[in-house]
């Protein structure tokens, strides 16, 4: 069923802008989740530019390090690579060596995806994590405070790649998802997991994300080939935080660097 969902774009003058406005924005919506309900619950995703904002959370020079509420935070990911945690290309290892050094997250706070497993035992017991901590029943869907996403220049998001099996999954909260064209497997969180978050948003810079975004927000629906399309959060509400070269191809913004879509996915 087709639904509109009103998407936010704010646009940064560079990277370093970028990994500001994102630290920005997980200060607040952490802060803000704290208030509500005591503690606060976030996925996040790996690549170049969250490690930007993850080194400036943790920056003693900085204000997030104090303000953060980092007793109040359990920490997920939104998937991981089927690699050892100290492997070079382990999300997990990235958001240590950015992050959790750094600053007062203890380990029980902390929930990585068991890369070194066999993918489809680590799916499953990330799934069975997730529905001890969030207390689910049934067919129950986690509903995280805040999700991050990445993505790619072929239009994936989280690692749901286009034309793979994951992107068809309704049923679980977690799979291994078999990616052909990198020959491997990769970890992820679905994308009706993605969808149920109470704040969803898209952290992307680079020339090259120019034209996908374009075709993922204002092109035909075809998530088999833009599985980023199927993120189409149950609030209605979308939030796309982005360099100006990402932005390119989108309405310019106002003076203050906003803009908004009205999209029917």
């Amino acid at each position: 069923m087709p639904r509109k969902i009103l998407v936010e774009y704010r646009v940064s003058d560079g990277p370093d802008l970028l990994a500001r406005a994102a630290a920005e924005h997980f200060l607040k919506t952490v802060q803000e989740a704290v208030a509500a309900q005591g503690k606060a619950r976030i996925a996040i995703s790996g690549g170049s530019t969250p490690k930007r904002t993850f080194e400036l959370l943790a920056n003693p020079e900085e204000r997030f390090l104090q303000a953060m509420p980092w007793d109040r935070l359990e920490l997920y990911w939104v998937d991981e690579r089927t690699v050892p945690p100290t492997d070079q290309d382990s999300n997990y290892r990235m958001t240590r060596e950015a992050l959790l050094e750094k600053v007062p997250l203890k380990p029980e706070q902390v929930f990585r995806m068991e890369g070194e497993l066999d993918p489809e035992e680590a799916a499953a017991r990330y799934e069975s994590l997730i529905r001890n901590n969030f207390r689910l029943e049934g067919a129950e869907v986690p509903r995280f405070d805040l999700v991050q996403l990445g993505m790619g220049d072929d239009g994936h998001t989280a690692s749901l790649f286009p034309h793979t099996q994951a992107i068809h999954e309704l049923g679980r909260i977690v799979v291994a998802n078999h990616v052909p064209q990198k020959d491997t497997w990769r970890i992820t969180l679905t994308w009706p997991v993605l969808i149920e978050a109470s704040e969803v948003f898209f952290l992307i810079g680079g020339k090259d994300k120019a034209e996908p975004l374009h075709r993922v927000l204002q092109g035909p629906y075809d998530p088999e080939t833009l599985p980023s399309q199927l993120v189409r959060p149950k609030s209605g509400k979308l939030l796309l935080l982005l360099d100006k070269d990402a932005a390119a191809l989108l309405p310019a913004p106002g003076p203050d660097g906003r803009g908004t879509l009205e999209i029917e996915r």
